[in-house]
């Protein structure tokens, strides 16, 4: 977390403070905190692997790695404007947000149903149903190290989807058809959620 020099006395605790001897400690001493806002000091393999990339890449290489994830981002944008609805139509940072066109929705066909099909093409689909101001949004962000080949082919299969939804919306109430546990009641699993696995016995007793 960064903030003004003025703000610092006031972060949460506990903070990351360098000892003489160059080592790190974590200082709860301190008066004007706002105190410890949760239990645990975050995971620090992610950390570690973000600060590891950062310090890799260097000033420049940052800043590349930022514009070609920029770039991506406006390429695809621009690839599947044609085909779903945009709700904020303009030039985007690094990510954009999309939502099935009406004639997907006349159909029948919802973001759910996409991000099930999506499952068949080979991919894990992207946030759906956020920013929650949108209806029916899927968020697409693209990293820098995705190449123009790979960016193509995820919207050669999303244009497809969308011209499936039209042609044939009874392909999506059951999609996923090619993975080896298909669609799942995610109703049943939020209100009924089975968080202990028991092992086959117990599943043949129940």
């Amino acid at each position: 977390m960064g903030v003004k020099k003025h703000l610092a006395p006031f972060l949460p605790v506990p903070v990351v403070t360098r000892r003489e001897d160059g080592s790190y400690d974590l200082d709860y001493d301190r008066p004007q905190t706002i105190g410890q806002v949760r239990s645990f000091y975050g995971n620090f393999g992610v950390m570690v692997k973000a600060y590891t990339y950062i310090r890799s890449l260097g000033a420049a290489g940052l800043k590349a790695a930022s514009e070609q994830a920029v770039l991506n981002a406006n390429y695809m944008l621009a690839r599947l404007r044609p085909y779903f609805k945009v709700p904020f139509d303009r030039v985007c940072k690094h990510e954009f947000v999309i939502a099935p066109s009406q004639e997907v929705n006349d159909a029948g066909v919802h973001t759910l149903d996409i991000a099930k099909r999506l499952l068949d093409y080979g991919y894990h689909a992207p946030t759906i149903y956020f920013p929650l101001i949108v209806p029916e949004a899927m968020m697409i962000e693209p990293t820098e190290t995705e190449p123009r080949e790979t960016l193509d082919a995820f919207c050669d299969d999303l244009i497809a989807i969308a011209k499936e939804a039209v042609d044939d919306s009874n392909l999506f109430h059951s999609a996923p058809h090619s993975t080896p546990v298909r669609r799942l009641d995610e109703a049943g699993a939020a209100r009924k959620p089975v968080l202990r696995w028991r092992g086959k016995q117990a599943s043949r007793r129940t």
